[in-house]
């Protein structure tokens, strides 16, 4: 099947807090298996050939399975709203029902939590004259040990992070006496929110097994925590990942209705409409009966008509977390790698891939990671050296040719089918929005705002993305569709929703309603 020029979606990068061209184009002769190049210098065995052909049967992505998983997102999200419970998405209530208008002033924080790091922000706000004036940052790593330890460690891990960031601040930012500082919480886990600034604990994913927190509200194990390291501030919003990106860049570009996180983890939120939100009779909260809000979807846990392997299933009942986050464990940054390493494994002890012994260091679990990916596909030498040498450090083995290239095969069939995969999941949503406006998404922009690492950095999964976008679409609707790289989005638009959520409501003009 002929896959649409990548060149009929739209794609722009921007950081969010000063709109900029900054990734480039490549082209699609280079993405297309860049480094995989026919020679007749070596040849593979029979097993190992037999093996990367089954992969690439199992891992295809054609346009029916696309339009199978597209739907299926569609025909969950429905389910989702109806009822708590009615389907494999959380279809969480954000409680954002306004957004920030650019008339926010004064200095905020933010701080993220959503990966094997967490990042802390202040923000000067200018109102619409200045707008985000000067912001400081800092990113802190957080101990393995306490992934899984107790929550009061985490959180005293975090508060004591954050405490030190303050007592930094400089003459630079302005901060008026007699009021508390105010910040907004990114906390990238699945939470039932229960008011903007409220929520509790669903589950821990992303290799977080912390114990005591499922079933509390994290903004008081944050609150309690910072009042232990004497930090005098308070959290005005929790938001997830992906609401804060939509806030942000929602804050340059009206035309935003969608945000997508593709990182360690994967998750998005999308505008919607209170009335299609059947469960909202069920429940009570501060969400008003008419208008729009953000629904945060939990897109991770989606698992309906996945082209799945062994392989897959293998990682899964070795994970923390097995039957779930399949869709996140498919697309995601923190699981590509080891996707390929099982098969490598697999390779070396069937088809001696790498010799006549399992080279040590590969046995691992997640010793290969994303970015070693992204760095061997980006190889464009004949003799592909940069995958040798990549090869050789993380598992002490020489290779010839042919072995690389092989390598280079198994890593390019596991990001194209995550990379389809999610551009599936983002026409899913689309969709859903348009048979529900009768029309009003496709015909006019829309933007779907992008962040995190594994899509900012990695060339050839984007353009597998976009290419799955247009194909679903055609290529006169994908043109109306326009994929934006927010950098650092969800960090600035958690400061900003503290801010158009702030209790100094005298000094600072709430926000204006979403649609």
């Amino acid at each position: 099947m002929a896959i649409a020029s990548p060149s009929s979606v739209t794609v722009r990068s921007y950081s969010s807090l000063s709109p900029v061209w900054s990734v480039k184009r490549v082209s699609q002769s280079q993405l297309r298996m860049m480094a995989v190049r026919s020679s007749n210098s070596y040849s593979l065995s029979v097993s190992t050939t037999s093996i990367l052909t089954n992969l690439q049967n199992n891992c295809a992505t054609p346009l029916p399975i696309l339009r199978h998983v597209a739907d299926s997102m569609t025909d969950d999200m429905r389910a989702g709203l109806a009822v708590d419970g009615g389907s494999s998405l959380k279809m969480i209530l954000s409680y954002v029902n306004s957004l920030p208008t650019g008339n926010e002033d004064g200095l905020f924080y933010a701080l993220d939590l959503g990966g094997t790091n967490f990042r802390v922000l202040r923000v000067q706000l200018g109102g619409k004259s200045e707008r985000v004036g000067d912001t400081e940052f800092e990113q802190v790593s957080i101990p393995k040990q306490l992934m899984s330890g107790t929550s009061e460690e985490l959180f005293d891990f975090i508060a004591s992070g954050l405490s030190k960031f303050v007592q930094k601040e400089s003459e630079r930012f302005s901060f008026p006496s007699g009021k508390k500082r105010e910040i907004g919480f990114t906390f990238s886990f699945p939470v039932k929110q229960t008011a903007i600034d409220s929520g509790i604990l669903i589950k821990w994913t992303k290799g977080f097994a912390v114990s005591g927190t499922r079933g509390k509200d994290v903004v008081v194990c944050l609150n309690e925590a910072m009042e232990r390291q004497g930090l005098d501030m308070r959290v005005s919003a929790l938001v997830n990942d992906s609401v804060g990106t939509l806030a942000g860049a929602r804050y340059w570009d009206d035309n935003v209705m969608i945000a997508v996180i593709l990182g360690t983890g994967t998750n998005a939120c999308y505008v919607e409409r209170i009335d299609a939100i059947s469960k909202l009779q069920c429940q009570g909260g501060q969400v008003p009966i008419s208008g729009s809000t953000i629904i945060n979807t939990e897109w991770g846990a989606f698992s309906k008509g996945l082209p799945l392997t062994d392989f897959d299933k293998d990682m899964d009942d070795a994970s923390i977390n097995p039957g779930e986050q399949i869709f996140e464990k498919t697309i995601s940054g923190m699981y590509l790698g080891e996707i390929v390493r099982r098969v490598l494994v697999k390779m070396a002890e069937v088809g001696n891939l790498f010799g006549e012994s399992l080279p040590e260091k590969l046995s691992t679990p997640l010793v290969l990671r994303t970015p070693d990916l992204c760095a061997m596909q980006q190889d464009n030498s004949s003799d592909l050296k940069s995958v040798g040498s990549i090869l050789s450090n993380k598992f002490e083995i020489q290779t010839n040719l042919s072995t690389r290239r092989t390598v280079v095969e198994v890593i390019d069939t596991i990001v194209k089918r995550g990379g389809r995969l999610a551009g599936a999941g983002i026409v899913g949503i689309l969709q859903k929005m348009e048979q529900d406006s009768k029309g009003l998404i496709y015909g006019r922009r829309t933007v779907v705002a992008m962040d995190g690492g594994l899509y900012e950095n990695y060339p050839q999964y984007r353009e597998y993305l976009q290419d799955a976008v247009t194909e679903l679409l055609g290529s006169d609707i994908s043109k109306n569709v326009i994929i934006e790289h927010s950098k650092d989005g969800s960090g600035i638009g958690a400061a900003l929703l503290a801010a158009s959520n702030s209790k100094y409501t005298n000094d600072y003009q709430k926000g204006e309603a979403i649609l």
